[in-house]
């Protein structure tokens, strides 16, 4: 089947249009306007080059502290060049390849405004390594989220000077080999080129994206194995009421609670008497809970499609006003900032799911203690919740903020930092851990539903427990818990279910 193709363009990127490329294996072309700007920016600098007597920074000086050491023309290509190859210092655990993918894409449009300087054999080459799957070896540590992220940029465009390391078919190879292999030649950087590739916030921004695609689907599985979690527990809908709401219209508060009602209409299990008036806060503030942490989800997916669709390298040239202007636009902080959020939400919703799993294990509204028939014998559910403690535990470590933190660096010159690449890569870290945590969860309340038959929940649900069931077996005697929790996790990555409905 052919690929489709997207075009880049200097329109704005959106969360469904990424989404769409990664999942569809899109092809990305460079469009004929974005060719023109590139082009356009690339004559003026050249242009200002050839008539500017004063030296202008990153394009004919040093770098950061070494700002003020002027460079010969003829020493430009090698300047750019070296500024690459001594900037790649990124280290660590690999990060994962659709976030390599992404930096890619983002780097990609983020040149094509015309704002760069570049040349569009520099951008088509990102895109022929997207377009081709040749990922360049990216890890996790070595940005400060200052200049933009220095060290993982470098890696990332290592490959277009021939050397690093590449992705590759399955095998981590040379770089060189595989270029060689498609008779490409390497790239000779002109003025400015390292820098362009260097400044910007692309390892932040994938990292952003990459996990709110995630979270977008957590936000909607935490309502709907929470709402399991209520019926099994026996739990009141009432909470979940719309004149509760209402009162206090903070609007994730008053989504959740509708897709409480959405979820559990006409369950059995909600249709009988009960004989307890009230429910623990885990269950009866789930409203509270979800809702904040949808409204922060919320907040933070502005702030990075605002950044995605942003030029973020520096200087900047602006051919039509005649100026080439050395900001800050590469600094992290609005980023750092909505990352730590991010992580603080995405924890708080994995704390609130553990203690739902707690409640289902201990015993209470007739649920055998640690959901087994014979407990004793078969300790059944009760370490699965040791293990979301012990995760939502990490999780608290590592939502102490990066954006307090500041290490100055480049002799003082950059003396405030985001550490902005930290806080992008522990804030996906949270994002997984709370799948797993919600994992255990659902493993939990199907079980624990499996003990109130003959009676059912509500359409919705039993449709739902019928496609798990298929995946995930009923706990009759002790078994290897990890493997259920891991088939529950790989449940949640590939059935679809975000089958709520939009609400306004």
């Amino acid at each position: 089947m052919k690929s489709r193709i997207f075009e880049i363009t200097p329109d704005d990127l959106t969360f469904e249009i990424i989404q769409d490329i990664l999942e569809n294996e899109v092809k990305l072309q460079l469009s004929e306007k974005s060719k023109q700007l590139i082009q356009k920016s690339k004559d003026y600098l050249d242009k200002k080059l050839q008539e500017s007597e004063k030296p202008i920074y990153g394009i004919n000086t040093g770098f950061g502290a070494l700002c003020n050491i002027v460079i010969s023309n003829d020493q430009l290509s090698k300047l750019q060049e070296n500024l690459v190859i001594s900037h790649a210092c990124n280290i660590g655990p690999e990060i994962p390849a659709d976030v390599v993918k992404l930096m890619l894409l983002l780097k990609a449009h983020a040149l094509s405004k015309g704002n760069s300087a570049v040349q569009i054999i520099t951008v088509q080459r990102i895109l022929d390594l997207f377009n081709y799957n040749i990922l360049p070896v990216v890890c996790e540590q070595g940005s400060l989220g200052a200049s933009g992220d220095l060290a993982p940029l470098a890696m990332l465009f290592l490959p277009l000077l021939g050397l690093g390391e590449v992705n590759f078919e399955g095998q981590k190879v040379e770089a060189k080999t595989v270029i060689e292999k498609f008779d490409w030649k390497p790239i000779k950087l002109e003025a400015k080129e390292g820098l362009a590739l260097l400044n910007g916030t692309q390892f932040m921004g994938a990292h952003g994206v990459y996990t709110l695609l995630k979270t977008f689907r957590l936000i909607d599985q935490a309502d709907i194995i929470g709402a399991l979690s209520l019926d099994a527990f026996d739990g009141l809908l009432e909470p979940f009421s719309a004149n509760i709401q209402r009162i206090r219209p903070h609007k994730g508060q008053g989504t959740t609670a509708a897709n409480f009602r959405y979820i559990l209409k006409d369950s059995e299990m909600q249709a009988k008497p009960k004989e307890h008036i009230q429910d623990p806060y885990s269950f009866r503030c789930i409203p509270q809970v979800h809702g904040a942490v949808k409204d922060a989800v919320n907040y933070v997916a502005g702030v990075f499609e605002i950044e995605i669709n942003s030029v973020t390298d520096n200087p900047t040239v602006f051919p039509d006003e005649d100026l080439i202007i050395s900001g800050g636009n590469f600094h992290g902080e609005p980023l750092e900032i909505s990352l730590d959020f991010l992580a603080i939400a995405l924890s708080e919703l994995g704390s609130i799911s553990e203690r739902r799993t707690y409640r289902l294990i201990s015993g209470e509204r007739k649920l055998p203690e640690f959901l087994v028939a014979n407990p004793g014998v078969n300790s059944g559910f009760m370490i699965p919740q040791y293990a979301a403690a012990s995760i939502v535990s990490q999780n608290k470590q590592y939502c102490t903020p990066s954006s307090v933190d500041s290490i100055p660096s480049s002799n003082e010159q950059e003396d405030h930092v985001s550490m902005g690449g930290n806080g992008a890569t522990k804030a996906l870290k949270v994002a997984l851990n709370t799948e797993k945590i919600l994992s255990i969860e659902l493993y939990n309340a199907a079980q624990a539903m499996d003990f109130r038959r003959p009676l059912k929940s509500s359409p919705f649900m039993e449709n739902f427990l019928e496609e798990y069931r298929k995946k995930v077996d009923f706990v009759e005697f002790d078994v290897l818990m990890y493997k259920g929790i891991n088939k529950t996790i790989e449940f949640l990555n590939k059935t679809e279910t975000r089958r709520l409905p939009v609400l306004d």
